[in-house]
């Protein structure tokens, strides 16, 4: 093969095997919140505004351990690269810990702590009453949560991609029935409204975990079930694995606040803007569902080159990437606007709540297409064992651009909440051009094993022709 030819179709093949059970996996968690969103809206637009802020709260939590699957993630992929079987299983075993911390946190603040959670997030009490009945019983599902991650994360990074989209199956399944079961009371049982969304959501869970492990066992997954293996931690290496997670969790850590304040700010809008607000939520995790497959292809392809020693191979594969995550990206957005009507009115939006979401949607669509290219580069950059540059700029921006415009048009000068809603986005086309420019100088590239740092000697990205020279 010709060395400067860059091989499209192995390159697209690869990219599908990773990116296609990834989002489909999302598409089916997200296709499942749009059905529950469809079931609980027959109980009213008090619940669903109860539930989906319920759902920011675990968005909170979300960005307490992201930090450490994109920081594992980065190990996984760099050690499967270089055939390190006892650096995966380290790796497995520390950023599992961390993970579960912060899970077990979490499902105590929403068990024990419903009300202190609630009052955070709004200040109206009807909302506050039905999302603490919800909050009570789904808080048991969170470290669940986080398990099930860890395991998806650990698999993908290890060519294992189908058994954590056929436990997302099985658990999307169980939640659609189950709630249709507990929230109006079918076969016999008693309708428990939001608790039977709750209680359907922790045993989805349960059921979730309980397939991954028994087809990692089926297949011989030697990475996963090596429980002894995981905790031999040194000094050495803890301190090395919180030196490239450090960033990130200051990344995921800052930004999940700084998203909370935006949730406050937002929370205090009339009842029909929190219910276009919980709808519109729910529409955004398909988009980020196909995101996240184009999101893990970059962190498998791009890590494992440069954790093998071919920084060439990976700097091709990473702006290519980008550009294909925002192609897909622009096409679900312009879908979305077309088929608005029939989607939000299934989601039980009507008058002002209806017009309020189909806002969100378009503003969100024109705004994903720059968003999801910026955290495309930027889980890349971390895979690749950057993983300071774009949390920098992401947390910059956040805090000093983003929050006090959302603060001000929110709560001082009581703009509509579309406008409040629009200065969430106002720092992606700046953030996209510096991370463009540090995309092409190649910097990024930061490997942590020895093959990576004897390849990355003298080597220098070609910038004229760039990701031309390349042995896929």
């Amino acid at each position: 093969m010709n060395p400067r030819r860059f091989d499209w179709i192995s390159f697209l093949r690869r990219v599908a095997v990773i990116a296609i059970p990834v989002a489909l996996q999302n598409l089916l968690s997200t296709t499942g919140s749009m059905i529950d969103t469809m079931m609980i809206a027959t109980l009213g637009q008090t619940e669903v505004g109860a539930v989906g802020l319920c759902a920011q709260f675990s968005s909170l939590m979300f960005s307490g351990y992201w930090g450490f699957v994109g920081g594992g993630m980065l190990f996984f992929s760099q050690y499967w690269g270089a055939g390190d079987d006892d650096g995966i299983n380290r790796s497995y075993g520390l950023t599992l810990t961390c993970m579960m911390t912060v899970g077990l946190t979490f499902g105590l603040l929403g068990v024990l702590f419903p009300e202190a959670v609630m009052r955070l997030y709004t200040d109206k009490t009807s909302i506050q009453a039905v999302g603490v009945e919800y909050l009570r019983i789904v808080g048991f599902s969170y470290p669940l949560t986080v398990l099930s991650m860890a395991m998806a994360s650990l698999l993908r990074c290890t060519d294992r991609v189908r058994i954590p989209l056929y436990g997302s199956i099985a658990s999307v399944c169980t939640n659609i029935c189950l709630n249709w079961v507990l929230i109006f009371g079918h076969l016999g049982l008693p309708a428990l409204g939001v608790r039977g969304a709750a209680l359907a959501t922790v045993i989805s869970q349960l059921v979730n975990i309980g397939v991954v492990l028994a087809l990692a066992q089926r297949s011989g997954h030697r990475y996963l079930l090596a429980v002894r293996r995981h905790f031999r931690w040194t000094r050495a290496f803890v301190r090395e694995y919180l030196q490239k997670c450090f960033p990130i969790i200051c990344n995921e850590v800052l930004i999940g606040v700084g998203n909370m304040v935006i949730n406050i700010v937002l929370g205090r809008q009339p009842e029909e803007a929190i219910a276009a607000l919980a709808v519109f939520r729910t529409l955004e995790g398909l988009v980020i569902g196909f995101f996240a497959g184009f999101s893990n292809a970059s962190s498998v392809l791009v890590g494992t080159k440069v954790g093998a020693g071919k920084p060439d191979t990976a700097f091709a594969r990473a702006w290519r990437l980008v550009y294909l995550c925002q192609l897909f990206i622009g096409l679900l957005g312009l879908a979305l606007i077309l088929l608005h009507r029939p989607i939000l009115t299934l989601m039980g939006m009507s008058g002002e709540s209806f017009r309020l979401a189909f806002g969100m949607v378009t503003i969100y669509a024109c705004f994903a297409l720059i968003r999801m290219g910026n955290w495309t580069q930027n889980d890349t950059f971390r895979a690749a064992g950057d993983a300071t540059t774009g949390t920098v700029l992401e947390i910059l921006f956040m805090w000093l651009m983003v929050l006090p415009l959302v603060w001000l048009t929110g709560m001082v000068w009581h703009a509509p909440t579309l406008w409040v809603f629009a200065c969430c986005y106002m720092d992606e086309p700046i953030r996209y051009f510096l991370m463009q420019r540090h995309l092409f100088k190649g910097k990024w590239i930061r490997p942590v094993t020895h093959e990576g740092l004897q390849a990355l000697e003298g080597w220098k990205p070609d910038v004229h022709n760039p990701g031309e020279d390349v042995r896929v």
